[in-house]
């Protein structure tokens, strides 16, 4: 019984880094579709989120199911609840990759991203597929560090958000209300997107520690040789 109790919890773990792995994949195709105006790509993104949202179901009914018969109890526990949350974190940032391609079908065959905008939008999809990349791995290693510096990575985030939003108050933005409103969703979705991967970094270190992730110092940052 016990072989099957930790076989379950296992389980659990194994459908958080499915999820993970699912969403990183639907924002990195999302960025494709916003930017190339690709309609297809962005139906399938959208098609696709139906199941996360089923994993998350399935992932809520196991645990639900864990705690009714074997009443888990500390670090059991801990997991459990923990992986609840995680879930969550991971099931919004497949809404909002969806939210991404939806805004590329609203605008078909039109781009909702203006040309100047292009570059700082593609950092922005890859730098969000890399954190959720990050949060699968940290899920599977358990390694406390490489789940704090998460949210150091996520700064860069931060930065490319401020940019954006910095190029729409400029008095020379020439693209119109309907652009500005879009691009300000949209840097909202990869903002908020990053946000959920570090959130679930740092379930991970709760998870592992009994601590939350704010409460502990982070990792230092790698001294790298500056070039010759």
């Amino acid at each position: 019984m016990r072989d099957a109790y930790h076989e379950e919890l296992d389980s659990i773990g194994d459908g958080l880094v499915e999820m993970a792995r699912l969403v990183g994949s639907a924002i990195g195709r999302a960025t494709t579709a916003i930017l190339d105006s690709d309609l297809k790509i962005a139906e399938s993104v959208i098609a696709a989120d139906e199941k996360v949202d089923d994993l998350q179901r399935e992932l809520e009914n196991r645990a639900i199911t864990l705690l009714a018969r074997q009443q888990p109890v500390a670090t059991d526990l801990r997991i459990v609840v923990t992986s609840l949350r995680m879930s969550a974190d991971l099931e919004r940032s497949g809404d909002l990759a969806r939210h991404v391609a939806k805004l590329a079908r609203l605008r078909f065959p039109n781009s909702a991203v203006p040309g100047d905008l292009h570059s700082t939008i593609l950092e922005m999809g890859q730098l969000a597929q890399r954190l959720m990349a990050k949060a699968a791995e940290v899920i599977v290693s358990k390694d406390v560090d490489e789940a704090l510096q998460l949210e150091q990575d996520d700064d860069r985030m931060d930065e490319l958000h401020r940019a954006l939003f910095q190029h729409l108050l400029d008095d020379r933005w020439k693209h119109g209300i309907e652009t500005a409103v879009d691009v300000t969703l949209i840097g909202r979705y990869y903002e908020r997107f990053a946000d959920h991967a570090v959130s679930v970094a740092k379930r991970v270190v709760f998870l592992v520690t009994g601590e939350h992730a704010d409460e502990l110092s982070p990792p230092p940052t790698p001294i790298t040789s500056e070039p010759a």
